[in-house]
């Protein structure tokens, strides 16, 4: 029983991990949270469920448009709500992030209703059995694809001149730009990127739960964020471990105390790990000269 719910909460875990990737690294970058991530999650869902229904493209290409579609919404976002404001209080970047949430909400409430979609299964109902613990292949290839979406990530960010770049502009966006690099470029760069891994994270929970709706960002982004939270806001691996740990936890405190508080369990251990260690469990105190 314990170890089939730590398998399960890994493979929740892997999707919440990918959403706060993209919280953590627009906040790295420019200190933003954005609130609109949650939306951009579910955008990819409905994208790859337009693709793969009426389209009729295969799964796993529309899987990687989607990914494509959302890093395009994403920097329109990035251009059009958050941009104009880079240089204006956090308090108005953050106002603009949460009104960006609200109409992508509604915008989808008004093109696609409020009913609930049914996602097709891109694989056949399988389920292999252990002694220990039962999964399916669908389960596998989620996990499959998030550990290898972050892996993806992770070398891109230590081996690529633009990943380079990006951690030179989260280090230091002043002596970044006297370097040369193009800050612009790279925060639409840093959007792009955590839209497309959103947007992934939308389409494996879409096909997992089999429904997608307008509001199905809500919940799953405030959960990425308390993730990227946890780990340790704008630490890379930090969100992966917060992803995960959340994801355990939230199984584990549903199986043990009740299904009903599945979220304040996951709420809970936010408040608990901010009273113990503030920054998070990888993150560092940041000093800052007055």
């Amino acid at each position: 029983m314990f170890i089939q719910q730590l398998v399960n909460g890994l493979i929740l875990g892997s999707t919440y991990a990918l959403i706060a990737l993209g919280y953590t690294m627009v906040y790295g970058i420019i200190e933003l949270i954005n609130f609109a991530h949650g939306e951009i999650y579910m955008f990819g869902a409905f994208a790859g469920l337009l693709l793969v229904t009426v389209l009729k493209v295969p799964f796993f290409l529309a899987f990687f448009l989607a990914m494509a579609l959302a890093a395009l919404l994403g920097m329109t976002v990035e251009f059009l709500a958050y941009r104009p404001l880079r240089h204006s209080t956090r308090l108005a970047a953050l106002i603009s992030a949460i009104g960006a949430s609200i109409f992508l909400q509604n915008l989808a409430l008004l093109i696609m209703g409020a009913q609930p979609y049914t996602f097709p299964s891109p694989v056949e109902a399988k389920v292999y059995q252990t002694p220990f613990f039962t999964i399916s292949r669908l389960e596998i290839i989620i996990l499959i694809f998030s550990f290898l979406l972050m892996i993806a990530l992770t070398l891109f960010i230590q081996r690529t001149k633009i990943g380079k770049a990006m951690r030179a502009v989260a280090q230091d966006k002043d002596t970044a730009s006297l370097m040369g690099i193009n800050i612009n470029q790279i925060i639409t760069v840093t959007f792009a990127i955590g839209s497309a891994l959103g947007a992934a994270s939308g389409v494996m929970v879409g096909i997992y739960f089999r429904t997608v709706t307008f509001s199905m960002g809500l919940m799953p982004g405030l959960k990425g964020f308390v993730a990227a939270v946890l780990g340790g806001i704008g630490n890379i691996p930090g969100a992966m471990m917060g992803g995960i740990l959340l994801g355990i936890t939230e199984t584990i405190g549903a199986a043990y105390i009740s299904s009903q508080y599945r979220d304040a369990v996951a709420f809970a251990l936010l408040i608990m790990v901010l009273l113990l260690k503030p920054t998070g469990l990888l993150g560092r105190p940041v000093q800052e000269k007055v």
